[in-house]
C-alpha cells in the first residue's frame, strides 16, 4: 500500500470529516446547501492542514456533480481556459449539475489569472471552490470574490486532533494490526502545528521507523525520530507562524535587533512581502495606538510602497518601517478599548440609543422626542458641553484609558479636564 497515511485516511462523506462545526454541523450553513443540492462559488480560507481540498471533494461526491481541479502553482490562464471548455461541453449533459471547479491555493493566481474565471463563474458554466491560507480580502480580486461566499475553517483544536490519531490506530489496514499506545502526544502536536496532514505524516514515520508491532509514542520517541531543521522556513507550515510571531513579539518588546532578523529570515525563507506588510499595519494599531498615531501611517505607506516596489527592493522598505515601530512607544489602549466594548455589548444586548442623540430625519420621529434637548458641541466654549451619550444602563462605564506615554498623558489632561468626575484615572 502506496499511499501516505493521511491519504488513506482521506474522509470520503460528510459525516465523516473532522470538525468544522460551524459549517457543517446539524445546523451548518454549508451543510443545510448541500442538503438543498445548492452549492454556490465559494472560496475556502484556512491555514494548512484543515481539509479544504479533501471538503471540495466531498461536495463534489455529496451532490454528484464533474469535478475538475487546478492547483495555481502550475496552472495558468491557458489551463483554466481549457478547464472552462470542457465543463461547457458538460453542460448539456449537467443542466441543473454544473460542474465544480476547484482551484488550490487561489491566492497564488494572478490578477489576470482571476480575470479569466469571472466569466465561467458569473454564466454558472462552473461551480468555483477556491482554497487559502490567505486572506482573501486581499488576495482575490474583487470581482471574483463578490461572486463567491467566503467560508473560514477553523484550526483544528488539541482533541480533534488527538481523534484524528485515534482513528488511525483503530481503522487504518497497516495500523491497526500494530499495537500502538498514545502514552504522551506533547511533541506530536507541537510539531504538527495543528496541521493534520502534517500530524499523520510524521505519525506514520514514527511507525514504520520502529521495527516492533508494538509501539508506546512517548515525547522523547517523537524528538529522537523526527529531526527538525530550525533554519529551514516553512511558509506554508507551523515555521510560517511560529516566525511572524516572534517578529511581532520583537517589536511590541521594542527590539529592533531581533525584529529585523526575524525579518531577515522571512524574507530569505520567500514570504509574501505583502503578508509581512500587513501584520505591520496591525501592529501599529494594536500595539503603539495613541502613543504614536503617525506608526499607523508609516506602516500604511510601508503596505502601498512594497505593493509598487515589489521584491527585492521592498526589503529596505520593511527594515525601515520595522525598526521605525520597533523603535516607538508603546500602548494597546485602542485595543483594550474595543476589546472591552465588544464584550460590554455582548453581555447587554442591544441597549437603546439615548433620546438627545437619536436621528430625527421625520417630524414624526421629532414628536416622539428624537434628537430633543441634544446639545450641539460647537455652540459652547471650547466647543465642548456635558451630556450624557451612553446608553442609560451603562452611563458609567469607562472602556478608553490612556496608557502611561507621553501622547496619552495629553489625552488623560485632556479627558479629566473636559469630564471631571467623568473620568477618573
Amino acid at each position: 500500500m502506496n499511499k501516505p497515511l493521511a491519504e488513506r485516511l482521506r474522509p470520503k462523506t460528510l459525516d465523516d470529516y473532522l470538525s468544522q462545526k460551524h459549517l457543517l454541523g446539524k445546523d451548518g450553513p454549508l451543510r443545510t446547501q448541500l442538503k438543498n443540492n445548492v452549492v454556490p462559488s465559494l472560496i475556502l480560507w484556512g491555514p494548512p492542514g484543515v481539509g479544504k481540498t479533501t471538503l471540495a471533494n466531498i461536495i463534489a461526491h455529496e451532490t454528484q456533480r464533474p469535478f475538475y481541479t487546478l492547483s495555481a502553482i502550475n496552472s495558468g490562464v491557458k489551463e483554466v481556459r481549457e478547464v472552462i471548455q470542457s465543463a461547457k461541453r458538460q453542460e448539456g449533459l449537467f443542466t441543473t449539475q454544473n460542474p465544480i471547479l476547484f482551484i488550490d491555493e487561489i491566492h497564488r493566481f494572478s490578477k489576470s489569472q482571476q480575470d479569466s474565471l469571472l466569466g465561467a463563474v458569473e454564466k454558472g458554466w462552473v461551480t468555483l471552490i477556491g482554497a487559502t491560507t490567505e486572506n482573501p480580502s486581499f488576495e482575490v480580486i474583487p470581482a471574483l470574490l463578490s461572486r463567491c461566499q467566503v467560508y473560514t475553517l477553523e484550526p483544528f483544536g488539541k482533541a480533534d486532533l488527538l481523534a484524528l490519531l485515534q482513528k488511525a490506530i483503530q481503522t487504518d489496514e497497516l495500523l491497526s494490526k500494530k499495537d500502538i499506545q498514545l502514552k504522551e502526544t506533547d511533541a506530536l502536536l507541537r510539531l504538527s502545528g495543528g496541521d493534520a496532514r502534517k500530524l499523520l505524516n510524521i505519525f506514520e514515520l514514527l511507525i514504520t521507523s520502529e521495527n516492533s508491532d508494538k509501539i508506546v509514542i512517548t515525547n522523547a520517541l517523537v524528538t529522537q525520530k523526527v529531526q527538525q531543521n530550525t533554519v529551514r522556513y516553512d511558509k506554508a507550515g507551523d515555521q510560517h507562524y511560529d516566525i511572524i510571531s516572534a517578529f511581532i513579539k520583537s517589536i511590541r518588546g521594542s527590539d529592533p535587533n531581533a525584529a529585523v532578523y526575524w525579518l531577515a529570515r522571512m524574507i530569505e525563507g520567500g514570504e509574501d512581502v505583502k503578508f509581512i506588510a500587513r501584520r505591520l499595519i496591525i501592529l501599529a494599531s494594536e500595539d503603539i495606538g495613541l502613543a504614536n498615531p503617525t506608526a499607523l501611517i508609516m506602516a500604511n505607506n510601508t503596505f502601498q510602497a512594497v505593493n509598487t516596489v515589489g521584491f527585492p527592493e521592498s526589503r529596505i522598505i520593511l527594515s525601515q518601517c520595522t525598526i521605525y515601530l520597533a523603535t516607538s512607544p508603546k500602548s494597546n489602549s485602542c485595543y483594550e478599548a474595543i476589546n472591552q466594548a465588544q464584550h460590554l455589548v455582548q453581555q447587554t444586548g442591544d441597549l437603546s440609543v439615548p433620546l438627545p442623540i437619536r436621528n430625527a430625519p421625520t417630524k414624526l420621529m421629532k414628536d416622539l422626542g428624537y434628537g430633543e434637548h441634544y446639545q450641539y458641541a460647537h455652540h459652547y466654549k471650547d466647543h465642548f458641553v456635558a451630556q450624557e451619550f451612553l446608553p442609560e444602563a451603562i452611563q458609567a462605564t469607562t472602556l478608553f484609558k490612556p496608557g502611561a506615554n507621553k501622547r496619552e498623558e495629553n489625552i488623560r489632561q485632556f479627558l479629566k479636564t473636559r469630564w471631571k468626575d467623568k473620568y477618573r484615572y
